[in-house]
């Protein structure tokens, strides 16, 4: 099935709070693309949070309320306009569970059998004594691609941007719908992932990877509690970077350096340079911290008040959401009412009114 018009998706799983590595590679693009198609008139953007995916590895029900709050009101805050796309939560869309209820019928177990999240867990268990390969694997887990192709053949996506890691996950939501068209009826785009090859992929405190799971992230409005002084925490955080023993007057190579890297997805080429160039003459780690920090805060401080008004008025978030969720609804109804009546499932007859 081919569609002319651009449709862009993106999902954020409601688990943990958004933090520096998440607004370099996620939300600021990903906002930055959305109003651009919406300027250019030529497509449209939904944005969810992805609640339903947060519950296959959290248990924690404080948590995920606490996260889905925090993510709401970070991506308004950077600039999401819900009046230019739909930002809806995916446990209002009902639509989207028995969408995926209908594509798990026509999956082939063999194509979830291979997908890499599942595939790890096995191989965890396989490297064990005595254990079983499927071991503490949940069907939530298993089943998780069937559920991002619903979200995504839902709504006919076209674009879907993710990293890497989740390149395979749209390869089978175009598996998935290529079976049902050919099954059934031509209904569902098989949709593109969207990777862009020049987003920076942040390092964090410790020099690894910047993970939530690695504890080593740097907040972007401090951990979800309104109350703490979101500046400070961010100040608190970039000053725990780990650098290595030089004293301010050695030059210092600039790309192997976490706070350079960092800086690098803030400053125009010019500021890279000149900060470049500062390292080659020698810096003290506490100046090139604080240069960090001034950088970034300058970005990121416009978005605070937004936030904490947001974080402090949850009503507000909620009927933000609710609104997106009736244009989502809109969009979802036809798309199953549609599907329904390909497989079969529709009236015996139309009753008199």
């Amino acid at each position: 099935m081919n569609t002319t018009k651009k449709r862009i998706l993106t999902g954020i799983t409601t688990t943990g709070i958004p933090h520096l590595g998440n607004y370099v590679g996620s939300i600021r693009p990903a906002i930055a693309e959305a109003h651009r198609a919406f300027e250019n008139h030529d497509g449209d953007a939904f944005f969810f949070l992805a609640d339903y995916h947060g519950i296959i590895k959290c248990f924690d029900p404080d948590e995920i309320h606490r996260s889905t709050r925090a993510i709401a009101a970070t991506w308004l805050a950077c600039g999401l306009d819900p009046e230019k796309v739909i930002f809806y939560r995916q446990s209002d869309i009902p639509e989207i569970p028995e969408l995926a209820w209908i594509l798990n019928c026509s999956c082939a177990k063999g194509l979830m059998n291979r997908a890499h999240a599942y595939k790890a867990a096995v191989d965890m268990n396989l490297s064990k004594e005595d254990t079983d390969p499927d071991y503490g694997i949940s069907m939530g887990l298993f089943g998780y691609p069937v559920l991002m192709a619903a979200d995504i053949l839902m709504f006919n996506a076209t674009h879907v941007p993710v990293g890497k890691d989740q390149i395979q996950h749209i390869e089978m939501a175009r598996d998935i719908a290529g079976s049902f068209n050919f099954k059934y009826k031509p209904l569902f785009v098989e949709p593109f992932a969207v990777v862009d090859e020049n987003t920076p992929l942040l390092t964090g405190l410790d020099g690894r990877k910047m993970s939530k799971s690695y504890g080593n992230t740097i907040p972007l409005f401090g951990d979800g509690n309104p109350q703490i002084d979101p500046e400070k925490a961010l100040k608190k955080a970039v000053m725990q970077i780990v650098t290595n023993s030089q004293p301010p007057e050695e030059p210092k190579d600039p790309e192997h350096c976490t706070i350079f890297e960092i800086y690098k997805a803030f400053g125009t080429p010019e500021e890279i340079e000149a900060l470049a160039t500062h390292y080659r003459r020698g810096i003290g780690w506490g100046e090139a911290k604080e240069i960090l920090f001034n950088k970034i805060n300058h970005e990121i401080a416009p978005y605070r008040e937004r936030y904490l008004h947001l974080m402090n008025n949850p009503k507000e978030l909620e009927e933000i959401l609710q609104m997106g969720a009736t244009k989502a609804r809109r969009v979802a109804q036809k798309q199953l009412d549609k599907t329904r009546r390909a497989i079969g499932i529709k009236p015996l007859a139309k009753l008199k009114s």
